[in-house]
């Protein structure tokens, strides 16, 4: 086997490096976890508790595809029973970036979307219960 052989071995579809993201984080729950670790949720119930209401056989799917990738780590915050805290890689914490772009591009082109953030002061000033957002965006971005 020579080198350009193994090399294209890794890849499913090709070597463009947009669809081996996809691969990783293209489907509809992955960057929304994403979004939600960087907000601050680290327990499973607190990435449950999103506004888009992810079904628990998805959300424990994700996050162990998401660790498997390298992406998200897994440690045990409890022992009986076992209970884990997700926080996001490096690796995981620079797709950010990739959030923050998809935020610019929705508030321009999807009229009426707004972030997590714009949404809780929202519900605030009209009294209603406002969803925290355990420790705001920890990188600063929001989503």
């Amino acid at each position: 086997m020579n080198a350009s052989t193994d090399q294209s071995d890794r890849f499913r579809r090709s070597m463009c490096p947009v669809a081996n993201t996809l691969e990783l984080v293209g489907d509809k729950w992955s960057l929304l976890l994403i979004r939600d670790m960087l907000h601050g949720k680290t327990t499973y119930s607190e990435l449950l508790d999103s506004p888009e209401r992810i079904p628990t056989n998805i959300l424990a799917d994700r996050l162990k595809r998401l660790e498997a990738a390298g992406i998200v780590l897994r440690s045990a915050y409890q022992a009986r029973p076992v209970r884990y805290a997700y926080t996001l890689t490096e690796k995981g914490a620079q797709l950010g970036e990739v959030l923050q772009a998809l935020v610019r591009w929705g508030k321009r082109h999807i009229p009426g979307t707004r972030t997590l953030t714009e949404s809780a002061s929202r519900a605030g000033k009209r009294g209603r219960p406002r969803r925290s957002i355990p420790g705001g965006a920890k990188t600063g971005r929001s989503g």
